[in-house]
């Protein structure tokens, strides 16, 4: 990488950690607020009616679920409203003509929505200290797992941001995709009990490689090969990776 390249990368993340930060309350207060709210009720509530689940306390059991979702939720979320911010305030336009490569825009804006879901994931797994015993007996696992979580995510908010034409679009994918996805993709529940038609149509979830390769860094079980799942997330990424590069290239719904 080129110095004015290293620069012009520096200055997007800087931008977009200094956004995050400045309306910390809008981006880190309410999913620490809400995971607060799932480790209570489903983890103390109803967690202590269920049992145990895999070897582990129910509140144990749907720790990693909690961390994944609000990281790729978080990920999701910031990348998708702050390109299209830029896409909307027209100042997207001056990174287009300027001689920063594609790749430098896209690592720029992937890069802060990682950092805020790495951000979010860390404060709820605070919170989650406080109710139940963590234990990372895979660290790398762990690390590798999250940061590839949300950089697919945010690389899909990035897609999502270019052809959204008003704010209402960056709020159908949450709301029709990436929120059933979540809540089906064994946060809450182990895949094992479910009838043999479900748990096949879970399988052909991303979400649910993602929440199994995560549990095994924290609790050491999985309900697939980790193996697999590293395989299907690097494909994700890959794939979303050259799209976002593509559409950037071709100027798609960027420009008017």
């Amino acid at each position: 990488m080129s110095h004015p390249d290293l620069i012009a990368l520096g200055t997007i993340v800087r931008r977009e950690v200094a956004r995050i930060l400045r309306i910390w309350g809008q981006t880190l207060v309410p999913p620490a607020i809400t995971m607060t709210l799932y480790f209570l009720i489903f983890g103390g509530l109803i967690g202590s009616r269920i049992g145990d689940m895999g070897g582990f306390s129910y509140m144990e059991f749907i720790v990693p679920g909690l961390v994944m979702m609000s990281v790729i939720q978080n990920s999701y979320g910031n990348i998708s409203s702050s390109f299209f911010g830029a896409k909307f305030g027209r100042h997207v336009e001056e990174l287009l003509v300027s001689p920063m490569p594609n790749w430098v825009v896209l690592l720029g804006y992937v890069l802060g929505a990682v950092l805020r879901g790495l951000m979010v994931g860390a404060i709820v797994l605070a919170i989650a200290m406080l109710f139940t015993r963590v234990r990372i007996p895979h660290p790398l696992v762990t690390l590798t797992t999250v940061l590839l979580g949300a950089a697919i995510f945010s690389l899909a908010g990035f897609i999502n941001a270019v052809y959204a034409k008003k704010f209402d679009d960056i709020a159908i994918v949450p709301t029709f995709i990436l929120t059933p996805l979540t809540y089906l993709g064994g946060v809450f529940y182990s895949v094992t009990l479910l009838p043999p038609w479900a748990e096949a149509a879970t399988h052909a979830n991303p979400v649910f490689y993602m929440v199994n390769a995560f549990r095994y860094g924290l609790l050491g079980v999985s309900d697939v090969p980790v193996w697999v799942a590293y395989a299907l997330m690097l494909g994700f990424a890959g794939v979303l990776t050259v799209v976002a590069l593509w559409l950037l290239r071709r100027g798609i719904g960027l420009r008017s």
